[in-house]
């Protein structure tokens, strides 16, 4: 009995000292630059008359895929752009990406920087939210480009049209 008297003090500072080890720490502060948002760049209007202003469609067959891949871009005159691309095979429902953002066409080439992507925003700092396609050919009903896969052609849709699902 007298060696539990002489551990109960030792134990007992022991068992405080794991709780204390057990107990949880507030985190330090953010700095306010930290915790705020990186604000999406502002859509830059498209020079007058900028013949890749429009509804662009493309559908094509790629290697592997049963079905067809139909991609529409709808770049409009206030520098805002929509992006959809569709997987149609037969008997199955229709699957698609929807993306969003801002659109620029310096010289030859139309840069698509997407803000959102199904609804979601995208990281701007992530590269693979920025696509350039260098404009080879466009026509009032035509437009080719080259892209970071391929040749891209695309005829030219009315403006309100949308893809199928």
């Amino acid at each position: 009995m007298r060696t539990v008297r002489l551990l109960r003090g030792p134990l007992s500072l022991s068992v405080l000292v794991a709780l204390a080890a057990c107990a949880p720490t507030t985190p330090p502060a953010r700095a306010p630059e930290q915790t705020q948002a990186k604000a999406p760049p502002a859509c830059v209007p498209a020079r007058a008359g900028d013949p890749v202003v429009g509804n662009w469609l493309s559908v094509t067959s790629e290697k592997g895929l049963a079905g067809s891949l139909r991609t529409l871009y709808t770049l409009n005159a206030n520098g805002t752009m929509n992006y959809v691309e569709q997987v149609k095979r037969p008997r199955a429902p229709s699957q698609g990406l929807y993306e969003a953002g801002c659109w620029t066409h310096e010289s030859q080439t139309v840069v698509l920087r997407t803000l959102q992507s199904n609804g979601v925003p995208v990281d701007l700092n992530d590269p693979i939210y920025i696509n350039r396609y260098r404009v080879s050919q466009a026509t009032a009903t035509e437009l080719r480009m080259l892209g970071p896969n391929g040749a891209v052609r695309l005829r030219r849709m009315s403006p309100g049209y949308r893809l199928p699902f």
